[in-house]
């Protein structure tokens, strides 16, 4: 496997105790310290070190031989490189020399209509070739994943501040990539915007609409100063929700619980609603900690009868898994799935868990994560010995298992995974990010032109 930087190292840099923490969190009968997140966080933050090209910024998307850089975890990175420096991760002119060359690889890029370009019109293919920085094989270009990867950019002009040329420049770079995303383009003449495009079929014709991690990607469209969403496109979007009661919890339902989460890594719904969640007395981060609470009470109940699932084993989401494959297991016929966006209560489930979903539900429902955190860590020992800490999943139903109560063990990371790990523990322990971006004035005008109001950001007009 290509290490792209040196090898993992856990020294901190500077380290400020006081920001380190010392503290304990006691929720549900379980004692864990401040000083254990951040262990695991400092753990997730080394793929971003260590899996990234240097010379591009470029970040692997999964820890396998040859596979391509996703944007997606370039912007989880971009985002990170922050946090290590306030943690003392890294020194902070480390973190300015890979941010520019990040910033400065996407600005330069090939951008045009070719197929073998690295963007089109602000945005990017969802995968390109780590050192060439070309699209890789025929993906989409792809509108999510540009968000991310917008938002991490916009994380890190909050973040460098300082009047030297290069966090000048990196100020510069973000702003102007964020102002080349034509949104309105990416609509493709639907009423909602497009998943993506190629040049070979041109748009997709799946829209985001339905609630979903997309949340992020309207508040960047309608916040846009140059080519920005029409209101309207939101109204599209909203109109696909699906309001559900599941195990006693009423909430607006996504199954997999990566949805409820990724646009609360950047922006913090604490407090502010749009008229849908103004209609249900409630706000976004009330309802990530209600389906937080629904995946427990799944794992709880157990109804597929998988092996592990528990009041401190769940986590169910868009993972690796063991199949694609057909096993008998105890009698029963099981279908095991690879990659798939694994959901609850309505499945699909394989008996897949992924931990880092678990440390990405931190801020909404600490009583619960806590403890699952602890089961994973100390009981099933699912984060010792790992480069970048918790692999990115585990099957403990699948027969054909190693010694231990893991089952299957993903032999990968994936850089989509790390981020919210370091950045949802940053969230949960200090507020950062969410800090970082009240303060920017495109998420703020987002925000309004959604119809948002209420809370920090009616303080911040």
């Amino acid at each position: 496997m290509q290490r792209w930087g040196t090898e993992p190292g856990f020294a901190h840099h500077n380290a400020d105790p006081a920001v380190t923490g010392a503290t304990d969190h006691k929720q549900g009968g379980v004692a864990i310290s401040a000083d254990t997140l951040t262990d695991i966080q400092r753990a997730a933050f080394g793929y971003f070190e260590h899996e990234t090209n240097p010379h591009n910024g470029l970040v692997l998307d999964k820890t396998a031989p040859d596979w391509p850089a996703s944007i997606a975890a370039v912007g989880m990175g971009l985002a990170s490189w922050p946090v290590g420096v306030m943690r003392g991760f890294v020194p902070r002119q480390t973190a300015v020399a890979r941010v520019l060359a990040t910033l400065r690889f996407f600005w330069h890029a090939p951008h045009g209509p070719e197929p073998d370009a690295t963007g089109h019109h602000g945005f990017y293919y969802h995968f390109l070739d780590m050192q060439t920085g070309r699209r890789f094989g025929q993906c989409e270009l792809s509108t999510i994943d540009t968000a991310f990867l917008l938002a991490g950019a916009l994380s890190c002009a909050q973040f460098f501040q300082q009047d030297d040329p290069a966090e000048c420049e990196i100020r510069s770079l973000a702003d102007e990539l964020y102002r080349r995303a034509d949104w309105v383009w990416a609509m493709g003449g639907f009423s909602a915007v497009s998943m993506g495009w190629t040049p070979e079929a041109g748009f997709l014709p799946s829209l985001w609409e339905g609630y979903d991690e997309a949340l992020l990607l309207y508040v960047l469209g309608l916040g846009s100063p140059t080519h920005a969403l029409p209101p309207e496109s939101y109204q599209t979007w909203a109109s696909g929700y699906q309001w559900q009661r599941n195990y006693g919890v009423d909430y607006l339902y996504s199954g997999s619980m990566f949805t409820h989460q990724l646009s609360h890594v950047w922006v913090d719904f604490r407090g502010i609603q749009d008229e849908f969640m103004r209609g249900k007395g409630i706000d976004y981060f009330e309802n990530s900690r209600r389906a937080t609470l629904v995946q427990q009470r799944y794992a709880m109940d157990n109804p597929r009868g998988f092996k592990g699932y528990g009041e401190y084993c769940w986590g169910i989401t868009a993972s690796d898994g063991p199949g694609p494959a057909r096993r008998m297991v105890d009698g029963v016929m099981r279908e095991f799935y690879d990659y798939v966006a694994r959901g609850v209560p309505h499945g699909p489930d394989d008996g897949t868990l992924a931990p880092w979903v678990v440390v990405a539900s931190l801020p909404f429902a600490p009583d619960i994560v806590l403890p699952c955190i602890d089961y994973f860590v100390h009981e099933l020992d699912l984060h010792t010995g790992n480069p970048y800490g918790f692999k990115a999943s585990f099957n403990p139903t699948w027969p054909e298992s190693v010694d231990g109560p893991y089952g299957w063990v993903s032999p990968w990371h994936f850089g989509i995974d790390q981020g919210p790990v370091v950045l949802m523990i940053e969230n949960h322990l200090h507020g950062t990010v969410w800090d970082w971006m009240r303060q920017c004035s495109y998420i703020g005008a987002g925000l309004r032109r959604a119809g948002f109001a209420g809370g920090w950001l009616d303080a911040t007009v």
